[in-house]
């Protein structure tokens, strides 16, 4: 008695499913891995609002800013009051109905944005 026989086909498309899930599995990985690494934070849970923090550490420091340690904590305690419960979205959206925006190098941001970018700016 011998095993099950497989087809050309079968084993092709086998093997074509395997390839696939392999490559999603490093192009999921990969990028992960080279990104950069910011250092643990008091404010991490604010900077998980962020998609690209690179990008939003740039805008922040464009944004003009008091001295570096000046309203840290107050900046984040603010974010966090804004942000409790709320998504990003939603957050943006209520500054933009109240027109509380910043204007950093010729780009209007919601005063959220703006905030969140300052602060991290101040980590970096």
């Amino acid at each position: 008695m011998s095993g099950p026989r497989y087809s050309r086909r079968a084993v092709a498309v086998g093997g074509g499913i395997a390839v696939a899930l392999g490559l999603t599995a490093v192009g999921v990985t990969v990028p992960r891995l080279l990104h950069h690494r910011y250092r643990p934070s008091p404010n991490d849970d604010l900077f998980a609002y962020l998609v690209d923090r690179d990008a939003a550490v740039r805008v922040g420091k464009a944004v003009e800013m008091p001295p570096p340690n000046h309203l840290t904590f107050d900046l984040a305690g603010g974010l966090r009051k804004s942000l409790k419960g709320r998504t990003l979205a939603e957050a943006t959206h209520e500054d933009l109905a109240k027109g509380l925006v910043v204007e950093v190098k010729g780009w209007v941001l919601p005063a959220t944005v703006a905030g969140l970018a300052m602060l991290a700016a101040q980590e970096s």
